[in-house]
């Protein structure tokens, strides 16, 4: 494929994936490993919205070229086309601070089968910042465009390289720098959680603070304290964008994604979510999470209950579950208990 070629297949790329408002499911460390995605992915596909394309939790780059078998850790989908079992495209997130080790990894992952390779300038965790990866290089806009340009220059053409911010690291006095940074980067699109790093996910988010960022020539999606349709609404209003990334929102309403785009009908007069997806009928999602592959169930349970302490702040039921099960550690109990919830 000769430069030509490649560069209207990327454009044709692009076209696709933008073509209308896009509704991701965010990269949570610890939270969206393949087993939630392939869940949350699968109830949205059910829902008759499936999600656009979700991203891998972040892989960190640090001396050498990562082995094959540390991308299919953290993208078991690399080994189905890059898709979940419903068929949501799943792009692989780098984190580090090396330009060249970056570009060597986001090339290997290209050839490991990635559909696109995401840059992670937003993970506030300290052990990551303190070893110079994520949010801290807000503070250090050349560094982002050296990784970001590194990347975008050793990877076939028609995939895309995308970045991940905050607004800022204590602050947002770098935002012009950053902004620029992109701009200069070839970075094919920005998404941007609306908080500092300092801020971590302390309500609010900063959705009007986006707005910015639209004057750069590539789409930008917005993320950020969305828990509700109506908050989805504000958001889109306020960072002027039709595109967004859902986060924890997602993962405690798993039938958000297909309320966002039908806010009208799911919500009743005071705004709050009306059910797309009842209790009942997440009953067989959860215990197929239960019975997934990990590498004991104790590892298993506690996921798992990660996810129900989650729940409780989207469903009533599940903070009755939470309470008879939070000291269980039999599997076979909590499905029951789990089974027994809607009798």
């Amino acid at each position: 494929m000769n430069n030509i070629q490649q560069h209207q297949a990327h454009q044709n790329t692009m076209h696709q994936l933008f073509a209308n408002p896009v509704r991701l499911l965010a990269p949570m460390e610890g939270l969206t490993d393949p087993l939630m995605r392939q869940i949350l992915t699968q109830i949205a596909a059910d829902l008759g919205r499936p999600y656009d394309w979700s991203v891998s939790e972040f892989i960190r780059i640090t001396q050498h070229v990562l082995p094959a078998h540390v991308f299919y850790k953290y993208a078991p989908e690399l080994h189905h086309n890059a898709k979940t079992a419903s068929g949501t495209p799943i792009h692989v997130q780098l984190l580090g601070s090396d330009a060249q080790l970056m570009a060597e990894n986001a090339t290997y992952a290209a050839e490991l089968g990635a559909p696109a390779i995401d840059i992670n300038f937003g993970c506030p965790a300290k052990t990551v910042n303190s070893h110079r990866g994520g949010s801290v290089l807000l503070d250090e806009p050349e560094t982002m465009y050296q990784i970001i340009s590194a990347v975008r220059e050793a990877v076939p053409a028609h995939i895309p390289v995308s970045a991940k911010i905050r607004l800022g690291y204590t602050d947002t006095s770098r935002m012009d720098d950053i902004r620029g940074a992109i701009a200069a980067s070839g970075a094919d699109w920005l998404t941007i959680h609306a908080r500092t790093k300092t801020q971590g996910y302390k309500p609010p988010a900063y959705w009007d603070k986006i707005q910015s960022f639209n004057a750069l020539d590539i789409p930008v999606i917005a993320n950020g304290e969305i828990w509700s349709a109506a908050q989805a609404n504000d958001c889109m209003t306020q960072a002027g964008t039709s595109h967004l990334m859902l986060g924890r929102g997602a993962v405690t309403r798993p039938d958000l994604v297909a309320q966002v785009d039908n806010h009208t009908e799911n919500h009743d007069d005071s705004g709050k979510n009306t059910a797309t997806l009842l209790w009942q009928d997440l009953i067989a999602h959860q215990v197929k999470f239960l019975e997934g592959a990990a590498k004991n169930d104790v590892v298993l349970v506690g996921r798992y209950k990660q996810w129900l302490g989650m729940l409780t702040k989207g469903y009533a039921e599940a903070q009755t579950v939470w309470e008879s099960i939070k000291r269980e550690k039999n599997k076979a109990v909590i499905i029951n208990a789990l089974q027994a919830s809607v009798q």
